[in-house]
């Protein structure tokens, strides 16, 4: 009864996941118009840049809810993914906030996109295995 009462309707979900989705993408705009500030830019960057990727992560709770988002981030197939996301999500703060090391927090800015790509296709069926193949053709 109580999980009846507090959850969400469909509608609400989309709305959710919509304005969090939408809000993840101006932080990394805003983020990407920052970077041009002379001094601080890199850091307002990476700072914009993983609020955006943490509320785009956070917007997909509402579509799935929380427990079964955390579940699926941490499957076998995700595990890797996962990790290194949420790592180079941390690291990126760190460096902007307590290291000070703009081109460090630049580096996990790059990795962060890859890492947030990365585990964003492995959503897709055979994506994952498609970007695989195309990579070892180019590299060949």
């Amino acid at each position: 009864q109580v999980i009846d009462s507090t959850s969400l309707g469909w509608g609400t979900r989309v709305k959710g996941f919509i304005a969090c989705f939408a809000i993840g993408c101006l932080c990394s705009i805003l983020g990407s118009c920052l970077l041009w500030i002379p001094k601080k830019g890199l850091v307002l960057f990476a700072v914009f840049y993983t609020l955006g990727n943490i509320s785009s992560i956070g917007s997909t709770m509402f579509l799935m809810g929380p427990m079964k988002q955390l579940k699926r981030m941490f499957e076998p197939t995700r595990l890797i993914a996962t990790i290194v996301m949420l790592l180079c999500l941390i690291l990126t703060l760190c460096s902007a906030f307590w290291w000070r090391k703009a081109g460090l927090a630049l580096l996990f800015c790059i990795l962060q996109f890859f890492a947030m790509a990365w585990y964003s296709i492995s959503f897709i069926p055979y994506a994952r295995d498609a970007v695989k193949k195309c990579v070892s053709v180019c590299l060949s």
